[in-house]
């Protein structure tokens, strides 16, 4: 088990000398892919026990960085810290974290502060879906909320000292394209996806003075835990369905948002900040007419383009 309670925390030590740059220079892999050293680099991901925290977490570690994982499931995060470590040691840690309790955040950032004297990169990737629309009761508004939203304000209000200790500190803030347009049923989830994307820009430029960037990432239909049980666990229906939306023709992989985790959190974003990266196959593109024009909308198939 790789989770301690506080009262076993290691005593405070001097700050982990910083890493030249988390994240520098994506050198060109074997397919022409970027990939990114974040050797040295200290990051947390909160909701990283499961799904896309989970995926971005691993993508973390491969690249080279120390990776702390807070969460409210604690068999999965234990595990996830475990398999990290045992395939490099002591390279991944597991915090039981609420960031709905600013107390559970402070005891977070006490184990970090006391292992490391640092936080490189911040992902604020916990999240909770509750949503009954226009219906849902106060207490979902306010549990959706707590977590979705100002949970991940907490988080980077309590990490600002252990960011600010960083070279070449970053945030990335996930929210979702369901935040940016208008859907049928839904009224919670979207709401807090598209306060993400407001408070980012105000975090960014409250920060930029400190040096420390902040972005959001907007993923569209995304093969994760939530859609998969949409699609009855069958994938090639879920990009059937999803070609539709997606010009790219077809729903995104959990490696695609967490490798653009991975170029925000890299000195080759440097010099972005408040910015909307849409990891979403073109969704946010096509607009509510789906990229057809006026004519092709009155036959029962898309035709070649008439205006």
């Amino acid at each position: 088990m790789t989770r301690d309670p506080d009262d076993e925390a290691p005593a405070p030590s001097q700050p982990s000398p910083p890493p030249p740059s988390p994240g520098t220079a994506p050198a060109p892999g074997a397919a022409g892919r970027a990939r990114f050293d974040y050797a040295g680099a200290v990051t947390l991901v909160t909701g990283g026990a499961t799904s896309l925290g989970a995926a971005i977490a691993q993508a973390l570690h491969a690249a080279g960085a120390a990776v702390w994982i807070a969460d409210v499931d604690e068999a999965a995060g234990d595990a996830l810290a475990d398999t990290l470590n045992a395939r490099r040691a002591s390279s991944a840690w597991f915090h039981a974290t609420d960031v709905a309790d600013d107390a559970s955040i402070a005891g977070c950032m006490r184990r970090i502060a006391a292992t490391h004297g640092r936080l490189d990169l911040l992902v604020n990737n916990a999240v909770v879906y509750l949503d009954s629309g226009i219906a849902s009761p106060r207490e979902t508004w306010m549990r959706a909320l707590g977590v979705n939203l100002v949970g991940g304000a907490r988080v980077l209000a309590s990490a600002l000292e252990l960011l600010e200790t960083s070279a070449t500190p970053a945030v990335v803030n996930l929210s979702s394209v369901a935040g940016k347009f208008g859907q049928r049923g839904r009224a919670v989830y979207p709401a807090c996806k598209a306060a993400i994307l407001q408070l980012t820009r105000s975090q960014a430029v409250d920060l930029a003075s400190r040096g420390i960037r902040v972005n959001a990432i907007t993923p569209g239909w995304t093969w994760s835990t939530a859609l998969a049980r949409q699609a009855g666990g069958d994938r090639a229906r879920a990009d059937a369905v999803g070609a539709r939306l997606h010009p790219l023709g077809r729903v995104g992989d959990l490696a695609d948002v967490a490798r653009a985790v991975l170029f925000l959190g890299s000195d080759a974003a440097g010099f972005i900040t408040g910015i909307d990266l849409p990891v979403d196959g073109g969704f946010s593109a096509l607009g509510p007419d789906q990229g057809r024009a006026p004519a092709q909308w009155w036959s029962p198939e898309p035709q070649a383009d008439e205006t």
